[in-house]
């Protein structure tokens, strides 16, 4: 945790540096240019990849099916798309990880099976808790019942 907050303060000063010495060598007008260029980029690539993922979701959904593919990849697209509008060129480099489509279906199928073994850890521990106290299953009391009416 301690490490995550001191990347979040740091990150501004590395792409302010990156900023500068990208600045000092292509120039002041190119550097500037590339920045408002990726967040154009950025804005059209989000409205599109946004739009067919959900358009693809509308079809799972039509179909039945649960769009959990579409929905984490439209999370993605929307933290690419803001990344590329941040100025700065480190943003832009993972935020085009995030809207490239090869590279955000590593990314998602990485989240998935983190979900997967979080979600197995949790089941594993919470299994570990119930054979320790001794409540391996609910305990069940069987009987017959009546229905009268009055």
């Amino acid at each position: 945790m301690r490490a995550f907050l001191f990347l979040l303060l740091l990150f501004p000063l590395i792409e302010l540096a990156v900023l500068i010495k990208v600045g000092s060598v292509i120039g002041v007008l190119p550097t500037l240019l590339l920045i408002i260029g990726s967040a154009v980029l950025g804005s059209v690539l989000l409205r599109v990849a946004g739009v067919a993922t959900a358009w693809r979701a509308r079809e799972r959904l039509a179909r039945g099916e649960l769009p959990e593919q579409e929905m984490l990849e439209g999370l993605l697209i929307a933290v690419g798309g803001g990344l590329l509008l941040l100025p700065g060129f480190i943003s832009d480099i993972f935020g085009l990880l995030c809207l490239l489509p090869f590279t955000r279906r590593l990314l998602v199928n990485k989240l998935r099976q983190r979900a997967v073994d979080q979600a197995m850890r949790q089941r594993a521990f919470a299994d570990d808790l119930q054979a320790r106290s001794g409540q391996t299953r609910p305990n069940v009391i069987e009987g017959e019942f009546e229905h009268r009416d009055s």
